[in-house]
C-alpha cells in the first residue's frame, strides 16, 4: 500500500485574498530571505512585550485597586451598605462581558494594536474618574465604564501574540505579559500601603491612588497606540526580508494574520465548536476564584484584625505565587506541551488553598493565610486557556470571536465570584470559600476532558486523511479555513 494521497479540495486551492499576509507575500514572491529567526524573535520581543506587559499590569492593577480601597476606607467614605461593594465589583464584569459583543466586530475592523491602545487610554480616564466618586451610584458608573474599556485587553493581546509567533513560541510570550497580573498584585499591596500614609486635608488616600494610576494608564495607552504596529507588515522597524521571513515562519499556525472581512460562516463554525464551549466553561470555573482573589483577598486578611496598611502588605505574597506558577507553566508548555496537564497541576494548589480557607478555624491565621496565597496559583491557568484558544482556533473571524468569548467567560466567573461573598456570611464567608474549592476541582476535570477530546479529534483526522506531511500543510497555510474546515489541522493539547 502506498502513502495515502490528500484529496483534491478546490476551495483550498487558492489562498484567502482577504488576509493581508497573503497579499504581501504574493507581492514579494521573488524575495528569498536569509534571516536569523532567533535574532528576529528577540527584536520583536523588545518592540512588543514591554507594552503588552505594561497593559496587563495596569488592567489588573486598576481592578485590584478596589480590593485595596476596601481597607482604605472607601466603604465608610461613600457610605456603602449591605452588598453595594460587591455590586460595584460585579457590575464591572457585567459591563466587561457586554462589551465583548462589539469587540468581536471591532477587532475585525480595527487593527488589534490600535483598538488596544485607544481603550487603554480610555480606561485610564475611567480609573481616574473613580477618584471623584461621591456615593455608591457615581462609583458604580465609573466602574461600569472601566469594565467597558478594559474588555478588549485579553482578546487584543491574544490576537497580537498570534500574529507574530508560532503556536509553540506563543506560550512563553503569553506567560510574559500575563505575569503582569502577579506583578500588579505585589505593586498593588505596596501602592496601597504607601497611599494609606498620605494624609491630605481635602482628598482621601484612595482617591489620590485612583487618580495617579488612572493618569499613568492613560500615558501607557497613548504609547501603545502609536508604537505597536497594526500588523507585522506595517512594522517600520522590520526590513522587507524580515517581514517575509516572519510571515513564512508563522504560516505554520494555519490561522492567518489579519483580515478586515467579517466572515459570518466562521462565527457559525465557532458557535457549533465543542472545544470552544469546553474552553469557555473551564475559564468560567477558574475565574470564580479569580473574582474572589481580585475583590476580597484584602478583606479576608483584614478580617484577622490587621490594620489596613498591614492587610495590604500581607496580600503581596499572593503575587509571588502567581508569578512563580505563571513562569512554571509558560516555560513548561514551551518544553513539553501538555497544556491540559499543566492546567490540572495549577488547580491542585487552588484546591488545597480552597480547603484550608473553608475548613481551618479562623484562629489559625497562618494556615488560612497560606490558603489565600495558594489559591493564587490558579491565575496561571488563564494564560494556558488563552494560548490554547489561539492555538486551536483558525480563521481570523473565528479567532476574534473565540478570544472575545473566552475573555467574556473570564468576566462571567468574576461576576459569580464576588457574589458568593454575601454580607450575611461575614466574617467567615464560608460559602465563598467552598465555591473556590469546588470550581477548581471541576476545572481540573474539564481539562482532562479537553485533552481526551483533542486526542480523539486528531486520531480521527489521521484515520481519515492519513498522517500530515509538509505538502498538505503548505496547501492550507493561507486558505482562510477554520480548524474544523481544514482536515490537515491538528489540535495542540
Amino acid at each position: 500500500m502506498g502513502e495515502k494521497q490528500p484529496e483534491a479540495m478546490p476551495h483550498m486551492a487558492s489562498a484567502d485574498r482577504h488576509d493581508e499576509a497573503v497579499v504581501y507575500l504574493e507581492g514579494h514572491g521573488d524575495v528569498h530571505p536569509n534571516v536569523d529567526l532567533v535574532a528576529l524573535r528577540r527584536k520583536i520581543d523588545r518592540r512588543l512585550l514591554p507594552y503588552m506587559f505594561c497593559c496587563y499590569v495596569l488592567q489588573f492593577l486598576d481592578k485590584v485597586m478596589l480590593n485595596y480601597a476596601a481597607v482604605m476606607g472607601i466603604k465608610k467614605d461613600l457610605k456603602l451598605a449591605g452588598n453595594e461593594f460587591s455590586n460595584t465589583a460585579t457590575w464591572f464584569f457585567i459591563a466587561y462581558l457586554i462589551a465583548e459583543v462589539p469587540n468581536v466586530y471591532c477587532l475585525q475592523k480595527v487593527p488589534a494594536a490600535k483598538w488596544l491602545g485607544g481603550n487603554v487610554f480610555l480606561w485610564g480616564v475611567a480609573a481616574a474618574a473613580s477618584a471623584g466618586a461621591s456615593d455608591y451610584r457615581s462609583l458604580l458608573v465609573a466602574r461600569i465604564f472601566l469594565g467597558i474599556f478594559e474588555a478588549t485587553v485579553g482578546p487584543s493581546l491574544m490576537l497580537l501574540s498570534s500574529q507574530y509567533y508560532t503556536r509553540s513560541e506563543q506560550a512563553p510570550r503569553f506567560t510574559f505579559w500575563y505575569m503582569g497580573l502577579g506583578v500588579a498584585q505585589i505593586l498593588g499591596g505596596i501602592i496601597s500601603f504607601a497611599f494609606q500614609h498620605v494624609h491630605h486635608a481635602s482628598l482621601e488616600g484612595w482617591r489620590i491612588m485612583f487618580l495617579v494610576l488612572g493618569l499613568i494608564t492613560a500615558v501607557i495607552g497613548t504609547l501603545t497606540f502609536f508604537f505597536i504596529p497594526d500588523t507585522p507588515i506595517k512594522a517600520k522597524w522590520l526590513s522587507e526580508d524580515e517581514k517575509v521571513a516572519l510571515l513564512q515562519h508563522v504560516s505554520e499556525n494555519q490561522t492567518g494574520v489579519w483580515s478586515s472581512t467579517l466572515n459570518l460562516k466562521q462565527i457559525k463554525d465557532a458557535v457549533f465548536d465543542a472545544q470552544l464551549w469546553l474552553l469557555t466553561l473551564t475559564t468560567i470555573l477558574i475565574s470564580v476564584s479569580s473574582g474572589v482573589v481580585t475583590t476580597y483577598s484584602a478583606t479576608l486578611i483584614a478580617g484577622f484584625g490587621f490594620s489596613g496598611p498591614i492587610s495590604a502588605l500581607l496580600n503581596t505574597p499572593a503575587g509571588i505565587v502567581s508569578i512563580f506558577f505563571t513562569l512554571l507553566v509558560g516555560f513548561g508548555i514551551r518544553k513539553t506541551s501538555n497544556r491540559w496537564a499543566w492546567n490540572v497541576l495549577c488547580t491542585i494548589p487552588g484546591i488545597i488553598g480552597g480547603g484550608l480557607l473553608s475548613f481551618l478555624p479562623k484562629r489559625n491565621k497562618a494556615g488560612v493565610l497560606i490558603g489565600i496565597y495558594l489559591v493564587n496559583a490558579i491565575v496561571a491557568t488563564l494564560p494556558i486557556l488563552y494560548q490554547w484558544t489561539m492555538a486551536n482556533c483558525a480563521g481570523h473571524t473565528k479567532r476574534a470571536f473565540a478570544s472575545a468569548l473566552v475573555a467574556g467567560s473570564f468576566s462571567i466567573g468574576n461576576i459569580i465570584g464576588p457574589q458568593t461573598f454575601q454580607a450575611r456570611d461575614a466574617p467567615e464567608y464560608r460559602p465563598a470559600k467552598i465555591a473556590v474549592l469546588a470550581t477548581q476541582a471541576a476545572a481540573a476535570v474539564l481539562s482532562v476532558v479537553l485533552f481526551l477530546y483533542y486526542m480523539w479529534q486528531n486520531r480521527r483526522r489521521d484515520q481519515t486523511k492519513g498522517p500530515v506531511n509538509e505538502a498538505m500543510v503548505d496547501e492550507t497555510k493561507w486558505a482562510g479555513l477554520t480548524d474544523r474546515e481544514n482536515p490537515y489541522f491538528r489540535y495542540a493539547y
